[in-house]
């Protein structure tokens, strides 16, 4: 393990990370996502100021990035992503977990809020009350926004065309600077958000990945946990293979398995306790 903001040898970059963050920073298309109208979000927007602002800065993306410049544009946007409620992020119409492919033309569902289970109000997936997952498919940013079930936290991911140029921030706080991201990650117990991030270059089972990868073959895994607001990067030793690994948590314990057929097989690589003192082992 070593701490979210080490550094390491690179391998050779991918050979289309250029042209995408050529494609970002000139604007790109907006297709789809130029839906300047918030329609029936408005009176939704009317009672939600972080709303409102989240969804002008959104609607005037070209005047403000020729004033401020793009990298002070997209701060401000990953800040304002980070304090919007669902539904905010819902009136810039983004796809969402129910329909990726087009913004959300339901306030009337995604406008609810979620039903009570056990006195807490849940979200996750296509229930009343929005999506819990938001995805921009459409501009150079790839916004993809992630909450938890309880709304309590949420990771804001801009892709922005390559594993080298992406940034994630998890309630607000940068996480990760430095290290070539994957494109998506998730959110274990509503606690811990897991991203896989680069490998060690010098692995010796280190090469391309899969067609559609974004990472090369051997990856590491981002591990933040919301709650202490402590980010760790556990990476991979030389007999530990991991192309596809996955961290899960029982009982106060944290595994992590080099693949899902060793978690079927349950056949860990790590395990360490999640709320002991100091850092993971392997530090």
């Amino acid at each position: 393990m070593r701490s979210a903001h080490g550094e390491r040898g690179r391998v050779v970059r991918w050979p289309w990370g250029a042209r995408r963050r050529r494609e970002a920073e000139t604007g790109g298309a907006r297709a789809a996502a130029e839906e300047e109208d918030p329609g029936d979000w408005a009176d939704w927007l009317a009672r939600s100021p972080e709303g409102r602002e989240l969804v002008a800065w959104w609607r005037d993306e070209r005047s403000l990035t020729a004033r401020s410049g793009a990298g002070h544009y997209r701060q401000r946007l990953a800040a304002l992503l980070s304090r919007a409620a669902p539904r905010d992020v819902a009136a810039m119409g983004l796809g969402c977990s129910r329909r990726v492919d087009r913004p959300c033309r339901a306030p009337g569902v995604c406008g609810r809020d979620p039903d009570p289970a056990d006195g807490i109000r849940l979200r996750s997936g296509p229930v009343p009350g929005a999506c819990s997952r938001f995805i921009d498919c459409w501009t150079p940013h790839e916004i993809r926004v992630h909450f938890t079930a309880d709304d309590r936290h949420r990771a804001v991911l801009l892709l922005r065309g390559g594993p080298d140029a992406a940034r994630l921030w998890v309630d607000g706080t940068p996480v990760g600077e430095g290290e070539w991201l994957d494109n998506g990650g998730h959110w274990e117990q509503d606690r811990f958000y897991v991203i896989r991030v680069g490998g060690p270059a010098d692995h010796p089972a280190q090469g391309l990945g899969d067609f559609g990868d974004w990472l090369y073959r051997i990856v590491s895994l981002l591990v933040y946990d919301a709650e202490r607001a402590l980010a760790h990067v556990l990476v991979p030793g030389p007999d530990e293979h991991w192309t596809d690994p996955v961290l899960r948590i029982d009982g106060g314990t944290a595994h992590v398995y080099a693949t899902p057929a060793a978690e079927q097989a349950a056949t860990p690589d790590r395990r360490f306790p999640v709320d002991g003192p100091g850092t993971p082992p392997g530090a």
